[in-house]
């Protein structure tokens, strides 16, 4: 009886023997696995961070933020604190600022907004050291940790206490910018938070609400904050003000965009498995030319095992043996070649761009157990089926032929 193990070791005897050839088909397999895995993990880890990025701000956060030719008021604020399942909702104002100190500059995000619903919005947001201003002390001012500290050495820029000179970009009639002097008090300073979407808590300088008008001389808010009470109000409340509003403003329901990330994650994951087939294909061609030429060269060979007892279901196994090791060591050197790649591609990180202002997202690709695991099974689907039919031509060789064969 021949035995599994003899199969396989007999297998990669014969290919051992024709090394070249092997390393070529090899190669060719491993393109595949590669492919897969550095894009659909690269395409995952993106996608994972986006969403965490977004339900950090809370599941039960919405933000709306008028349209063009649109002007937000105290009526709009009282129609949606009473809508059903709003926990609560406060304008705020935005603008963008740049800090000058000796060693760097820095570009800020200035927020006046209470700093309550702040805190019920943004979870695990915590104060370093220091306190959120009161209502009225509009020229003190709550730092975010990149505005405190400097990103390249960690030297701490400002303290408690400190002066700090925003310079605000206003645009005049003649269409011509300038920047607007701003000086407020350092108050507190916050804990590193990490990146977030619309909210910048580590490149954000937070002042009262009161401070948009009287202190940044901003005529209109730049939106409203809501807070619903469930996770499950954030539809309905959504629904109601595009049904009162229509197009006058926009919304920001950050569940409900995690959700179309989710999505659009899923359709890129098939999109990268399909283009991904393509190098399979090629593999799957690939390794039936080799296997074919195999065949060929030892049809002497086939006779004599059969001549010998081998039976037809043990010479395709043979003929599949070696395949199956083909891809499979194929298989080993795409995934890792392909982790190290999706690695290499999440270093350089996603730069979202936005006039003057740049998004750097640096995410870890996501490989996971599932990846590799049906990563494995197709690479060695491909194996099976490129080296069926070669298999199944030298089972059906005659013994008599086989011999005769020159």
């Amino acid at each position: 009886m021949v035995s599994v193990m003899d199969i396989f070791r007999y297998s990669y005897k014969v290919l051992t023997e024709k090394r070249f050839r092997a390393v070529l088909t090899i190669i060719g397999i491993a393109i595949g696995p590669l492919a897969l895995v550095m894009m659909t993990s690269t395409v995952r880890g993106y996608a994972s961070y986006v969403e965490s990025q977004l339900l950090a701000l809370g599941q039960n956060t919405i933000v709306v933020t008028p349209s063009s030719g649109y002007t937000l008021t105290e009526s709009d604020l009282k129609f949606i604190r009473s809508i059903k399942g709003v926990a609560d909702a406060q304008p705020f104002y935005m603008t963008q600022a740049i800090i000058k100190t000796p060693s760097q500059t820095i570009r800020a995000y200035v927020y006046a907004i209470d700093p309550s619903i702040l805190l019920k919005a943004i979870g695990n947001l915590k104060l370093e050291c220091g306190r959120f201003p009161a209502p009225n002390q509009i020229t003190l001012a709550t730092l975010g940790h990149s505005v405190a500290y400097s990103e390249g050495t960690g030297k701490q820029l400002f303290k408690l206490g400190d002066a700090i000179t925003l310079l605000i970009p206003k645009v005049e009639h003649g269409g011509r910018t300038k920047l607007e002097r701003v000086v407020v008090r350092v108050a507190g300073i916050l804990e590193q938070y990490g990146g977030a979407m619309f909210v910048s808590p580590d490149q954000g300088v937070f002042l009262p609400e009161l401070a948009g008008e009287r202190l940044l001389h901003m005529k209109q808010w730049s939106g409203i904050f809501i807070v619903a009470k469930s996770p499950n109000y954030v539809s309905s409340i959504v629904n109601a003000i595009r049904n009162a509003y229509s197009d006058k403003v926009s919304i920001i329901a950050f569940q409900q965009i995690a959700k179309v990330v989710s999505s659009i994650s899923a359709a890129m994951d098939f999109i990268a498995f399909s283009t991904s087939l393509s190098a399979f294909a090629v593999a799957v061609a690939g390794t039936a030319a080799t296997m074919i030429t195999s065949v060929i060269e030892r049809t002497r060979e086939i006779g004599v095992l059969k001549a010998l007892g081998f039976t037809d279901g043990q010479v395709t196994a043979m003929i599949l043996g070696e395949a199956i090791i083909m891809t499979a060591i194929g298989a080993a050197i795409g995934i890792t070649l392909g982790s190290l790649g999706a690695y290499v591609m999440a270093s350089h990180g996603l730069t979202i761009s936005s006039g003057a202002s740049k998004i750097v997202i640096r995410a870890p690709p996501k490989i996971t157990p599932r990846i590799v695991g049906y990563t494995v099974a197709i690479t060695l689907a491909v194996g099976i089926i490129g080296g069926i039919f070669p298999a199944y031509r030298a089972a059906k060789i005659p013994p008599a032929v086989a011999l005769r064969y020159e």
